[in-house]
């Protein structure tokens, strides 16, 4: 079962396609990362789940149903471009968006006054949005985006913009929404975060996938890398793609880049090696990580910006 699909999804404007065929879906449980470069169709596409604006053609399912205010209830959103009443207190600012979720008041403020005190920020719940530095409003605006306990839990960019402890922060409460059984859905280029949070990934180019699976399952997509030194040239051992040579020492002794096959794991390399009685000085495996991966699929001018 899923809480979030879309079945064959496009969005245009004028004569730009944003979104292209998209398909995918986001189960209960389950930390699902959406990338890609500026202009991809992330923002375009989470808006159309939130029933901001309604695609070209194509299906989306939110929560059993089509979207719309019926499950804004159920729902929790970040959006990248950060805006709360400066001259509201942080728990006013909380209670009116859980109000606006269907919260009672006294809900709302026992909720908000927690989530406050996690966030350290109880003795500034009075204070204005205006008064605060910048840290502590993305806070207050994290707060009410789960103030309601969302289901589906949607975050748009979240990281941008924050410094490391409160990067943390967040990332605790990403944990938090998806062990209290919610889904989590958010953008973002930075894949140090996806690394250590998505259960699965999608990465869009222009509007278009072009992958969805696990992060390791993305890394397989690449050859692994393995680091030898070795008295032999082993660029004819079964599984070697290609062998550099990138250095050589006393003894006969050479170093060499092999890129592996990518059915072929580097366990199986050096099995071989060990079989054949092969002496080693070194055999270190790099495997490749996801920002290579991103580079990979998005290319490396898309990547940078």
């Amino acid at each position: 079962m899923s809480l979030l699909s879309m079945h064959d999804v496009r969005k245009t404007f004028g004569e730009i396609v944003a979104v292209d065929d998209l398909s995918f879906e986001v189960r209960p449980g389950e930390i699902f990362g959406f990338l890609g470069g500026n202009g991809a169709g992330k923002t375009t596409s989470m808006r159309m789940i939130l029933d901001i604006i309604r695609p070209t053609s194509g299906r989306i399912e939110v929560l059993g149903g089509k979207p719309g205010p019926e499950q804004g209830n159920r729902i929790g959103f970040l959006p990248e471009e950060r805006g709360l009443y400066p001259k509201m207190t942080a728990i006013e600012t909380i209670i009116f968006f859980g109000r606006m979720k269907g919260m009672t008041t006294g809900d709302a403020k026992r909720e908000g006054m927690a989530l406050l005190e996690r966030f350290e920020l109880a003795d500034r719940a009075k204070s204005a949005i205006a008064d605060m530095s910048k840290g502590m409003a993305q806070k207050v605006q994290l707060a009410t985006s789960i103030v309601n306990s969302p289901e589906l839990l949607i975050l748009d960019e979240p990281f941008s913009g924050l410094d490391p402890v409160n990067q943390q922060l967040l990332e605790d409460e990403i944990v938090r929404a998806q062990k209290n059984g919610a889904a989590v859905m958010f953008s973002t280029h930075v894949m140090q975060h996806v690394e250590r949070l998505c259960d699965r990934m999608l990465v869009l180019k222009k509007g278009k996938k072009r992958f969805e699976g696990t992060p390791d399952e993305a890394r397989e997509l690449l050859a692994t890398k393995v680091h030898v030194t070795a008295k032999i040239d082993p660029s004819s051992l079964g599984g070697v793609a290609s062998a550099e040579r990138v250095g050589s020492g006393a003894d006969g002794w050479t170093d060499w880049q092999l890129a592996l096959d990518p059915d072929i794991k580097a366990a199986n390399l050096l099995e071989q090696l060990t079989a054949s009685g092969t002496p080693l000085r070194r055999f270190d495996v790099h495997r490749a990580d996801l920002h290579d991966v991103f580079v990979h699929l998005v290319g490396e001018e898309e990547a940078a910006r």
